[in-house]
């Protein structure tokens, strides 16, 4: 949309970054590189900060003792957490290739389901980190982009009611 004609500054292109506070810099940062494969982008030690390259966006981490962690407060963990989860796209959902990958590193991932996020519907399955902190791994969208969620409504496709069939994924 040309800048002349849009009425709000704010023009959201995507997730740029997600900041989660660990408890153990070392093991998350193990857990990051081993299980999706992110690379360390920059470090700030003193600061402490470590970002890490996930595609084309960014996940930093800070330990809660570091100066940029200790404004949170308390260690994030199974009862105290940052954020309810973040979803990362990857480029292909093989359920069986991917559950193999998570296996061999230890990694118990939850069932896989179709949920909606930003490309549309598609499959997805959630990871947890050292932290305790859920991550989404979502497939590309399905072909099929019918809603199947009794009650759902998209308010910016001008208030049409979504028709599902009442499956209590969303």
């Amino acid at each position: 949309m040309p800048a002349a004609t849009r009425s709000s500054p704010v023009e959201v292109l995507g997730l740029d970054h997600v900041v989660l506070r660990v408890a153990d810099i070392d093991a998350s940062l193990a857990w990051y590189r081993r299980v999706l494969g992110c690379t360390v982008e920059r470090t700030i030690e003193g600061f402490g900060l470590y970002q890490l390259r996930a595609g084309a966006n960014l996940i930093d981490l800070v330990p809660v003792g570091s100066k940029a962690g200790k404004p949170g407060g308390g260690a994030p963990g199974r009862t105290k957490r940052n954020m309810e989860h973040f979803a990362l796209r990857i480029a292909a959902f093989d359920e069986r290739r991917l559950r193999r990958y998570l296996k061999r590193r230890g990694i118990e991932a939850g069932a896989t389901a179709r949920r909606y996020g930003a490309d549309g519907h598609g499959p997805s399955l959630y990871l947890t980190d050292p932290d305790g902190n859920t991550v989404e791994l979502k497939g590309p969208p399905d072909a099929d982009q019918s809603e199947r969620v009794d009650g759902a409504e998209y308010p910016s496709r001008a208030g049409r009611r979504a028709k599902g069939s009442g499956s209590a994924r969303a």
